[in-house]
């Protein structure tokens, strides 16, 4: 009688069944050898069937012993799977500085920030497996593209012409917004037209106009055209001595004009009247500023101007006569003048001037003096023939060869100027409706 041998990895094998992988579980040491004889359905049973196993052990089906049981050999053991199902896919975020460094890199705005959040955000991308790659190349491309054109800009002075014309640009204001000492470019030809706009440009270059004086409105309501032209007409001539305190320094192609609001403008909040100097030719220009004032002039050059002023203020106040009048009015007036000719005279005589200015100073304090003297003669005049004579000689010291050398000593204006006949003002006698210039918004 033979005997079979035991179980283990030499018994032969099933030929009509696949080969089974080995038990994952350890076998049973304390386990009762198994019955060669007893068959089950996928071979040899362990154990025969009972209510509590054999002999009434433990480890029946549905009666679990102490130990754990080893599967059955012909067992399929599941699967152990390494990790769970996901059933959707997440994809990684998107790197924010990437995103920063493309908008930079676009808009070509502080191109050297945005070429180093691209690579900030490349070495970021590396690391935590994000997305946006593609996005950090292209603003790093474009940075890079930016920062070079603002390097060539800079060398080449391209930026610097840039800004000036922003600031060009930037200074186009409404004509209610300038200020006195401005100086600025009229949209279109002429003055006799509505104002929209004006360009500040500098006054040493050439320019259409330069404000040199401001006089504001009162009143809620808007007073009217003839209203604010009669205003207008009436205080921008007298303003202009007090600016241009060189009235030699006024040519005869410089006029007085004035910007008035209108009714739009009013609302717009535009109270004021601009006085400005323009050319007397439409196609003409200025150049330079003209302002003579506290703030360009010297000592010296203020102390006589104004010596000079009260001299030409009462000489402007001459009555007009006609042959064969009373001439009581203009005898009263030439003594007015040779009273204001001596003091002004002494006030020329007592100043302590510079070297250079001191002598033509003193010349024309002398013949200023006898200027007065032939006013006052003029004053005493019992005839029309007599009160010419000394007229004439009294009005021959006044803009003379002295007050030329004294003019130049002192670096002011030397060309005396034309004087219309009937007016009183010495910058072209331009007045009325022809200086006028209405503003609007």
């Amino acid at each position: 009688m033979s005997i079979p041998p035991p179980p283990g990895p030499h018994q032969p094998q099933d030929p009509y069944r696949p080969p089974q992988p080995p038990s994952p579980y350890p076998q049973d040491p304390f386990a009762p050898p198994k019955d060669p004889h007893a068959h089950g359905p996928y071979g040899p049973a362990p154990y025969a069937p009972g209510p509590y196993g054999p002999q009434g052990h433990q480890g029946a089906p549905g009666y679990p012993g102490p130990y754990p049981q080893a599967p059955h050999p012909g067992a399929t053991p599941y699967p152990v799977w390494g990790q769970g199902y996901n059933p959707y896919g997440r994809p990684p975020a998107v790197n924010g500085l990437a995103v920063a460094a493309l908008v930079l890199g676009i808009l070509c705005f502080l191109p050297a920030v945005g070429l180093v959040l691209a690579a900030v955000a490349l070495t970021q991308i590396r690391k935590r497996g994000e997305r946006g790659k593609g996005m950090a190349v292209a603003g790093a491309i474009l940075s890079s593209v930016g920062l070079a054109l603002w390097v060539l800009a800079l060398a080449t002075g391209g930026a610097s012409d840039f800004w000036q014309g922003f600031k060009d640009g930037a200074s186009a204001r409404s004509g209610f917004s300038l200020a006195k000492g401005d100086c600025f470019d009229m949209p279109g030809d002429t003055f006799d037209e509505e104002v929209y706009d004006v360009d500040e440009v500098p006054c040493s270059g050439e320019h259409d106009a330069e404000v040199f004086a401001t006089v504001p409105l009162s009143g809620s309501g808007f007073p009217g055209d003839d209203r604010v032209t009669r205003q207008a007409d009436d205080t921008c001539f007298r303003l202009q001595d007090a600016y241009a305190m060189d009235p030699w320094a006024l040519t005869d192609d410089v006029d007085v004009y004035y910007l008035t609001p209108t009714p739009q403008s009013w609302r717009a909040g535009d109270r004021e009247i601009t006085c400005v100097f323009g050319p007397v030719d439409d196609k003409g220009a200025l150049t330079g500023s003209l302002r003579a004032d506290e703030t360009t002039l010297d000592a010296d050059q203020l102390a006589f101007l104004k010596a000079m002023a009260a001299v030409d203020e009462v000489l402007g106040q001459e009555p007009e006569s006609s042959a064969g009048e009373d001439r009581a009015a203009e005898r009263t007036w030439a003594g007015e003048a040779g009273e204001a000719t001596e003091r002004q005279a002494a006030a020329l005589g007592a100043r302590t001037w510079s070297a250079k200015a001191g002598g033509p100073v003193a010349a024309l304090a002398k013949d200023l003096r006898t200027a007065s003297r032939e006013w006052a003669a003029a004053a005493k005049a019992t005839d029309a023939d007599g009160f010419s004579a000394h007229y004439e000689r009294a009005y021959g010291y006044v803009d003379g060869r002295s007050t030329v050398t004294a003019r130049e000593a002192l670096g002011l204006a030397t060309t005396p100027p034309a004087y219309d006949e009937g007016s009183d003002s010495g910058a072209g006698g331009a007045g009325g409706s022809d200086g006028e210039s209405d503003l609007d918004v």
